[in-house]
């Protein structure tokens, strides 16, 4: 991982965010296609298109905080497959429970600890 050079990396890799982005897509990517083989639905090819966004005070009108931020995630779920408008919808709805975006939505705790070797 590395920060882009305008940044102060040296543009050697993807971001934080875009990993973090690529582990929320690929993870619902494998939850579809288990959960497919599983209930033989005829899919056959998922890809997951996830952006990122912030939107600033302006836009949350009872916000506290006037530098608050709102963190969006936009997650395109592109399926490809003979399926019915159910199976499509039971999809989308087994999207929401795939790990990274059970996770992303729980409000994990954070905790750091720090180690200094020499």
């Amino acid at each position: 991982a590395d920060e882009s050079a305008e940044d102060g990396g040296a543009d050697l890799g993807p971001d934080p965010y875009d990993l973090f982005l690529w582990a929320l897509g690929a993870c619902t990517s494998m939850t579809l296609q288990m959960y497919a083989r599983k209930k033989k639905y005829p899919l056959e090819e998922v890809a997951v298109e996830v952006e990122h966004e912030r939107r600033y005070a302006e836009d949350c009108k009872d916000c506290s905080d006037p530098k608050q931020r709102i963190e969006v995630l936009h997650r395109r779920i592109v399926l490809k497959g003979n399926l019915t408008d159910e199976q499509r919808d039971d999809l989308l709805r087994v999207a929401a429970r795939c790990p990274v975006h059970k996770t992303i939505t729980s409000a994990p705790q954070v905790i750091d600890s720090v180690e200094v070797v020499h």
